[in-house]
């Protein structure tokens, strides 16, 4: 019995240990600082979805392990943006995950809060009280009620078959996935949320738009976010790569509506819209009370030995014309191609006016030249 007592208290001793010493969180309005001790047994720390990608390891210095994380370009690391548009209060959200070495994970949400401009307040003219007015001696307050509707907390997850997928499972080109968007349980019975804007990038050099005023800007490629139940929007798409990295981030800017967002109308006929009603609206919605940026990333590689098939090279084709045809629309190129050693944006569309410019020059040379011949 004694040794069985020995046995529990070395038990409850290693579980103390193991679970390590509390992590602090930091806040800056350029830079969120976590700092979690790796004592106990723990053993790794990687933010949520980006347990390979570099970019966003942690920094390491004994027993210690800090993620900074810029506020300034939260889509970099996949820290998500709360946006009050009341106020102008962000609140900006990290999912951080500790490995012990028994392989159980403890999750870490990291928070910050960034005060908003001060509003201007404006006065009001006061009417006088009437002149038979009488306030009551005594007040009978039977009953008081204060309530307040939390914040948005959204996720962001790409599945495969209906298992999920992120950066540290690599799918590969062509693949059907659908990306899933949703609120957590405390929000999901107040707000409804609708995909104003997403685009897809290398997570360097090269972007493109997919997602446009709501609406899918390539159907084929990305379809538009739909819900079945209100709480979640979905959207299918066929898994896709650039030349220069197997990582494929997504960027997108989502609304939070009281109740449910009003839906758009897209070119396909096809209303994408938040929850519950296919409201269709052509205008900004009157009841949005939120804007959140959110990232999410997926690896996309070919397997040994694959070829790259022609099809699935022309959605990525595809989807730079279709932008290109945007720019064509507003006047301004939607396409981002690169950047030059210099950091200056090279346009596809500025390539497209020179070589029409070399032709035609090239074109005048060879009329001169006849007729200098013929004179």
């Amino acid at each position: 019995m004694a040794a069985l007592k020995v046995f529990l208290c070395l038990c409850f001793v290693h579980a103390a240990l193991a679970k390590g010493s509390e992590s602090t969180v930091e806040c800056t309005p350029e830079v969120m600082k976590v700092t979690i001790p790796m004592d106990g047994d723990r053993s790794i720390t990687y933010l949520d979805q980006l347990k390979e990608y570099k970019p966003c390891q942690p920094e390491i210095n004994g027993n210690v392990a800090m993620f900074l994380l810029d506020l300034q370009d939260p889509h970099r690391c996949a820290v998500m943006r709360v946006l009050n548009t009341g106020t102008g209060k962000r609140t900006f959200y990290s999912k951080i995950h500790i490995e012990n070495t028994l392989g159980g994970v403890e999750t870490l949400q990291a928070r910050c809060e960034v005060a908003g401009k001060l509003r201007s307040i404006t006065r009001r003219e006061v009417h006088p009280f009437p002149l038979d007015f009488n306030e009551p001696d005594v007040l009978n307050i039977t009953r008081y009620e204060e309530g307040k509707a939390p914040e948005p907390v959204l996720g962001a997850i790409v599945k495969q078959n209906g298992k999920q997928v992120s950066g540290e499972i690599s799918v590969t080109p062509g693949t059907p996935l659908t990306m899933e968007i949703f609120l957590n349980e405390k929000s999901a019975p107040i707000y409804g949320l609708l995909v104003n804007y997403m685009h897809v990038t290398d997570t360097g050099k090269q972007q493109e738009t997919i997602i446009l005023n709501g609406c899918s800007v390539d159907t084929y490629l990305f379809d538009n976010f739909v819900t079945a139940d209100g709480d979640t929007l979905t959207a299918k798409f066929k898994a896709f790569k650039f030349p220069d990295t197997s990582y494929v981030q997504f960027k997108g800017t989502v609304t939070v509506c009281l109740d449910k967002c009003q839906g758009v109308q897209c070119s396909n006929g096809q209303t994408a819209y938040g929850r519950r009603r296919r409201s269709i609206s052509s205008g900004a919605d009157s009841n949005k009370v939120y804007e959140v940026s959110l990232t999410t990333f997926i690896k996309v590689d070919y397997e040994e030995g694959q070829k790259e098939a022609e099809d699935v090279l022309a959605l990525l084709k595809n989807l730079k014309v279709a932008n290109q045809r945007l720019g064509d629309i507003d006047g301004t190129p939607a396409t981002v191609a690169e950047h030059t050693s210099k950091n200056v944006l090279v346009y596809e569309t500025e390539t497209i006016v020179e070589s029409k410019a070399s032709i035609l020059s090239s074109s005048l040379l060879v009329l001169i030249s006849l007729l200098i011949l013929f004179k």
